[in-house]
């Protein structure tokens, strides 16, 4: 019998520590790694990593694969992105606990919040659960290619125990917040690894509702909490409009749960485009709550987040206009024949937005701030190459040019609006946050927003961005990987990985750092009932393991599932 079941050879080592990277052999057996050294004898299996990088497999704390991780085993795209663990039930939306006659309901929450088509998720989810526990049972029925946890979710939760007084934002009674608490604990005692919820108004279901959440009192959420002390485990998940009543008020009632229960707390944290300096504001507040012992971070993006405007996508420039709505039956094929025909142009640029759709439309209309995303995709664009600075300097119309570029492609081309940590039409905002203490990489989003939003290419950006490509500013490469792989993990209570160290799962990543590269989001009908969503692949990952076990080899699934649920909080090795 061989020593090791693998041994990953020669590679430079940024074991996640954030130290300098070192050339070493990783020894793995049983799962995790056993060895880490020089001329380590033959394993089983080997890979040879001479002159690639050689990293801990990324943990994105930020997902919301809740639907297609019960009817899906390859968690795509996360998992094309080196990611081997993730968390889901992100922002209080969720699939459980349920009751039979809230099903359609959480479906409409989900869809609303988070872009998942409705059709999609009433195929997809079998249901086969009502309480959390139920439904961490049904998770881990399935094999994955990574390995998920799952959290309690605040919308779920609320509609279970109140019903149509939850949806409607009514105050949770005495009686409502004890059955909360109880199912709390009952869900983190089952394995979830924490709470999440939303008071943001950003967030609204498919009718356009606020989420259920908005507006619990703190009573409730002290009552929700109380249960997650009551089982002595979970981290705690929230994004909220601090700008109202105040980010002081607000921050109040985070500040107060994090000095009665010490539970690890993360908010969402971005630079909004009609309040560009408040971000500084919140994060004063974490820091000054941080330097006062409260396990309170905020969650950050590594680039701007923006909507993808495009033909395929959910939402373009002529969305709300009647000449392109006129076409909605057409095959795609023939609906671009037809955007390319001179007199349908010219009637297409006379109209005006009309009907429901016109209100989002309006919110990307600001062509000062849309740019072509390109292939490579680009992702800090520069001022002049927005689509209004173009139609200066051709004294062409904003909209044939923007028309344009979205039939690049064979009509596939999208174009790129960030609304939000893009105020300064640059990323240093970003790289403020990413260089905070107290800030964690998140926000990515994998598995929502299929039609308007990839951003679970993170991963890949933050290294290969922030890591070699930024003209300035850059980060050291080893600080970059920690930022996503020890660090995450630590800060959900995932001990047991996020570093190549023995005894640590057996996770990681071969990378062809100097290749690295993502390539443009492409829109596929792979959901349940045909369903779209937007999916992004990198070039540049030579082999992924999970649990010392080949996921993925130059991008492309091996077939092996070795994921799985993980249970609550894990212990770090050798404790």
């Amino acid at each position: 019998m061989a020593e090791f079941d693998l041994v990953v050879r020669g590679g430079r080592v940024a074991d996640g520590r954030g130290g300098e990277p070192y050339v070493a052999d990783i020894g793995i057996k049983d799962g995790v790694f056993t060895t880490i050294g020089a001329n380590l004898t033959k394993g089983e299996a080997e890979i040879d990593a001479a002159n690639r990088l050689v990293t801990p497999g990324f943990v994105d704390i930020h997902t919301h694969y809740d639907g297609q991780a019960t009817w899906d085993s390859y968690l795509a795209p996360s998992s094309w992105h080196g990611v081997t663990t993730a968390v889901m039930g992100n922002c209080g939306v969720g699939f459980a606990p349920v009751r039979p006659e809230d099903r359609d309901r959480l479906v409409e929450v989900m869809e609303g919040v988070e872009d998942i088509p409705g059709a999609a998720l009433h195929e997809g989810l079998a249901w086969n659960w009502t309480g959390f526990p139920d439904y961490l049972d049904a998770l881990e029925r399935r094999p994955h290619d990574i390995d998920i946890a799952a959290q309690l979710p605040h919308a779920a939760l609320r509609i279970f125990v109140m019903g149509e007084r939850g949806a409607r934002l009514e105050m949770a009674t005495d009686d409502d917040i004890a059955q909360m608490r109880r199912l709390a604990r009952e869900a983190m005692e089952a394995g979830a690894l924490g709470f999440t919820t939303s008071r943001t108004l950003n967030h609204r279901t498919k009718r356009g509702d606020p989420t259920p959440s908005l507006r619990a009192a703190e009573a409730e959420l002290t009552g929700i909490l109380q249960g997650l002390d009551d089982a002595s485990a979970g981290v705690f998940e929230m994004i909220s409009d601090f700008d109202s009543p105040g980010p002081d008020a607000e921050f109040g009632i985070v500040r107060r749960l994090a000095q009665r229960f010490a539970r690890p707390t993360t908010l969402s944290l971005a630079q909004v485009h009609h309040d560009p300096a408040a971000w500084k504001i919140l994060l004063g507040l974490i820091g000054a709550a941080a330097d006062n012992g409260l396990p309170i971070k905020g969650q950050v993006a590594p680039r701007p987040i923006g909507t993808l405007l495009g033909l395929q996508a959910s939402l373009n420039p002529f969305s709300a206009h009647p000449s392109f709505r006129s076409l909605a039956a057409l095959p795609f094929a023939e609906k671009v024949a037809a955007l390319r025909q001179p007199e349908f142009r010219a009637r297409l640029f006379s109209e005006r937005p009309v009907g429901r759709a016109a209100e989002a439309v309006a919110r990307f209309s600001d062509f000062e701030r849309i740019f072509p995303l390109g292939s490579p995709p680009k992702y800090e664009p520069a001022p002049e190459s927005s689509i209004a600075a173009t139609a200066r300097a051709t004294g062409r119309q904003v909209l044939e040019i923007a028309l344009d570029l979205m039939l690049e492609e064979e009509g596939r081309g999208f174009l790129f609006a960030p609304f939000s940590n893009f105020a300064d039409r640059n990323l240093e905002a970003c790289r403020a946050m990413l260089d905070s203490p107290h800030t964690l990489v998140g926000l990515g989003d994998g598995g929502a927003h299929v039609g308007m939003i990839s951003d679970a290419s993170f991963p890949t950006f933050l290294l290969s961005y922030w890591g070699r490509d930024r003209p300035t500013g850059r980060f050291d490469l080893a600080h970059l990987v920690r930022m996503q792989t020890l660090d995450t993990a630590r800060a959900v209570g995932l001990l047991d990985r996020g570093c190549i160290a023995p005894g640590y799962k057996a996770d990681l990543n071969v990378i062809d750092f100097d290749n690295l590269t993502l390539q443009a989001p492409i829109m596929v009908d792979d959901l349940p009932a045909g369903g779209r969503r937007l999916l992004q692949r990198a070039q540049g990952y030579d082999a992924t393991v999970k649990s010392g076990v080949v996921t993925y080899l130059k991008g492309e699934a091996t077939g092996a599932l070795p994921g799985r649920l993980v249970r609550g909080a894990q212990k770090a090795p050798g404790l």
